[in-house]
């Protein structure tokens, strides 16, 4: 009896230990009312295993918060319940660009803390200026910036070059931006968010969809990523959920879901070390 109380104690404590906060990142493309429910049934089972997930590229019409509220009732078909929240749609002056972004999130392992907003100091100098919002989990509390840079023929380090000044505008905050930058974590533009003390959780990865698979090898460009302050996170896990698998191969018809797919990270909170007297 002492050998298995001993077990399950020693269990008890590993699975602690790894009790992390898995958030995830996921550009839709252009997600609206002509997502098919067969669509929202592949996204949520993709998702399924995240705790909050930051969404890009939501259509600024109503169908694009009807298309997250279509999403959210069909992860709550489960025995996990799950909210959500939606920005205002961003500032560009080009229509074209504009675009809402949203964060969905399991209720019973996340908690929203306070209002989300956009960055609007910034909405005159990024397109699609970042959507903000505060959680708390697994004992840490982190802000998460979800953004959506321009496309790479527009330059969209123009736009990433700005994020460097987020930590001191948002003074307090745990900082972690993710999204979709369209540019990969190498590009020196990224520099002063790594010397600032964030870290990239993919490197080397690739996250978005070729038109068909060649050799084996589905994936493009690494453009999708989850930034860090390493000094607060421990990373314990991080990469890419392959929903394109439940396509059999036919990259043209996973493309109708998105061109992107989701990357997550898994965090824990860094313990502090405290110096001996």
């Amino acid at each position: 009896m002492k050998k298995i109380l001993l077990l399950a104690a020693c269990l008890l404590v590993c699975i602690q230990l790894h009790a992390g906060v898995r958030i995830g990142s996921w550009n839709l493309q252009n997600f609206g009312d002509k997502k098919p429910d067969s669509v929202l049934a592949v996204i949520a089972h993709t998702v399924r295993d995240l705790d909050v997930v930051a969404l890009q590229e939501i259509l600024t019409s109503k169908g694009g918060a009807r298309a997250v509220a279509r999403l959210v009732a069909r992860l709550n078909e489960g025995a996990v319940q799950w909210d959500y929240v939606i920005s205002d749609p961003t500032r560009s002056e080009n229509q074209q660009e504009q675009e809402r972004y949203a964060f969905i999130w399991k209720k019973s392992r996340v908690q929203r803390k306070g209002a989300y907003t956009l960055a609007l100091p910034y909405q005159d100098s990024i397109s699609r200026e970042p959507f903000l919002c505060t959680f708390r989990a697994e004992g840490m509390e982190f802000t998460l910036v979800n953004f959506h840079a321009l496309p790479k023929k527009k330059q969209p380090e123009t736009e990433i070059r700005y994020l460097r000044y987020f930590p001191g505008l948002y003074a307090g905050k745990q900082l972690i931006f993710l999204g979709d930058f369209n540019c990969p974590q190498s590009h020196t533009v990224f520099n002063p968010l790594k010397a600032g003390g964030y870290r990239p959780a993919l490197m080397g990865v690739r996250t978005t969809l070729r038109q068909e698979c060649k050799d084996g090898e589905c994936m493009a460009s690494e453009y999708d990523n989850i930034f860090f302050p390493d000094a607060g996170f421990r990373l314990e896990d991080s990469g890419v959920l392959p929903f394109y698998r439940h396509y059999n191969g036919d990259m043209k018809l996973a493309r109708r879901l998105s061109d992107h797919a989701p990357v997550f990270v898994e965090l824990t909170v860094k313990e502090k070390t405290v110096p001996h007297p």
